[in-house]
């Protein structure tokens, strides 16, 4: 078992996190928010510098920088695998292998499973979800070309801690606890039928609590959550790090910008700024670092010199980018 004296991690769109000497976890968290086209992604395309292009949501972690999990699977999976060599094989390392021992799904959204499309080499890993998650997938035969004889289906029940292993079944060492969040059912999965929740179940959206190897809660990662109710403030207070969603800064900015016709909370998001804001809601909280992922091209606080990256910045909270890394 590796031994790390500190969390770091880095963002391929956001974040990643590795081991050093001291037991701990160690992470690479990436990032990646390329969406809607809008007034940010136009000034990306004018190639103004305050406009830094992502790829879409995914993190990654490890205790030894060899061996990694990744936390969704986006669809920029492949890019981010290129331009992040840790977790592609070496030269040394035989045919068919893969420093990817796992990828955990939060949701069934296609931002975090069309990126599994790219791990159907024959590569092993151990697939976790939410019965529900696991259950949209079995459905979808597109995703039988994830060998079961190579792919483990794993699923996880909320509120229950799951020890992360390694492809050779041995503990990494990292443990997970998922548990649910106000959301919804993704989009290409709602049912009008079934009312105004669309089908929705507590399976669909869920947070992750990381611990490492000493048994202590390392960071939470949420990178969906559609308010913010006080049993979830009370259970992410006083914690060393929280990466959050951030998807948009207004409820209504996607239709402002005519870029969709869909609010944040219709999609099952909560906003940055106002009164019913994460950044109001958290700002009471004695979190010692606060990040915010998942973030939609259409929202102002990507731009580096904008008035609203500044607010955010002044609240305490950080925007993540590309190749990040964090060090807990």
């Amino acid at each position: 078992m590796p031994s790390c004296s500190a969390l770091q991690s880095s963002i391929w769109g956001t974040a990643e996190i590795t081991a050093n000497d001291v037991p701990t976890v160690s992470h690479r968290i990436e990032y990646f928010a390329l969406r809607a086209l809008s007034l940010t992604s136009l000034t990306i395309r004018n190639k103004d510098p305050n406009a830094i292009a992502r790829t879409q949501s995914s993190i990654a972690i490890s205790l030894d920088k060899k061996r990694w999990f990744i936390f969704n699977a986006s669809p920029d999976l492949r890019q981010q695998l290129w331009n992040n060599p840790e977790l592609m094989p070496s030269a040394e390392d035989p045919l068919r292998y893969s420093p990817i021992m796992g990828v955990l799904l939060t949701n069934a959204d296609v931002d975090h499973t069309a990126g599994l499309i790219n791990l159907r080499e024959s590569q092993s890993f151990n697939l976790y979800g939410t019965e529900r998650v696991l259950g949209v997938l079995q459905s979808n035969t597109i995703f039988n070309v994830l060998n079961p004889k190579f792919v483990k289906r794993n699923p996880v029940k909320l509120n229950e801690p799951i020890p992360l292993k390694y492809t050779d079944n041995q503990e990494s060492g990292i443990t997970v606890t998922p548990f649910a969040v106000p959301g919804k059912v993704a989009l290409w999965l709602e049912d009008e039928s079934k009312g105004s929740d669309f089908g929705s179940v507590e399976e669909d959206t869920i947070a992750l609590e990381v611990k490492g190897p000493e048994g202590n809660t390392e960071f939470f990662y949420i990178p969906g959550c559609a308010n913010m109710p006080d049993w979830l403030k009370d259970r992410v207070d006083n914690s060393n790090l929280i990466l959050f969603d951030g998807t948009l800064w207004t409820d209504d900015e996607m239709i402002k910008e005519n870029v969709g016709i869909k609010t944040g909370q219709r999609m099952g998001h909560m906003s940055m700024s106002g009164d019913e804001g994460s950044i109001e809601a958290f700002k009471n909280l004695n979190i010692k670092r606060k990040i915010f992922i998942h973030i939609n091209t259409t929202n102002p606080a990507l731009l580096e010199n904008s008035s609203e990256r500044k607010i955010a910045n002044e609240a305490g909270w950080e925007i993540a980018y590309d190749t990040m890394e964090i060090e807990i």
